[in-house]
């Protein structure tokens, strides 16, 4: 199971290193509806947190990637989350690899398909204080989704209250 996992990070990893997907510059436009979040510059760069396949109607490959302030406070176990901190998430079609499975001779292997969008969360807990300080994101080929679509952030997120609202854990 140990390698099983390693094996699915180093494929999420490929694929986000292989990746020639270019994302627009956002910094000069405006951002998300309600939020205003922008897509920050150089997010690609991040420190990887985790990855998951997320299956049901998704059935999606993710990576979560973290600025400095949220990767020093999951290192530290920090909750909340200090201000300034910023979650990505990116998210790919979860395909089967027909090359790598010829290799190992069965069907085995599921690799990062086409990329579906990349979500945001930013900490700011004096301007985002109605939605538990955080401020949410998601675009699509560089393009914020719409407001409708980004209200049903904070109340998915709101179980997960007692974790400062975010889902994924880090282990080190």
């Amino acid at each position: 199971m140990k390698h099983a996992f390693g094996f699915l990070l180093a494929l999420v990893a490929g694929a986000m290193l292989a990746s020639t997907e270019r994302v627009p510059d956002q910094t000069d436009r405006g951002g998300a509806p309600i939020y205003g979040v922008k897509i920050p510059p150089g997010y690609r760069d991040w420190k990887l947190i985790s990855v998951a396949h997320e299956a049901g109607a998704n059935n999606d490959l993710r990576a979560v990637l973290g600025n400095d302030p949220a990767m020093q406070a999951y290192r530290k176990g920090t909750l909340p989350f200090p201000d300034g901190t910023i979650i990505a998430r990116l998210a790919w079609v979860y395909t089967a690899s027909e090359a790598n499975n010829k290799l190992f001779g069965r069907p085995q292997s599921f690799v990062a398909g086409p990329a579906i969008n990349v979500q945001f969360m930013v900490k700011d807990s004096k301007q985002y204080a109605a939605t538990g300080g955080w401020g949410y994101a998601q675009f699509k080929d560089g393009k914020p989704d719409t407001a409708a679509k980004l209200d049903t952030c904070y109340p998915c997120h709101a179980p997960a209250k007692a974790r400062d609202y975010v889902f994924t854990y880090y282990a080190p």
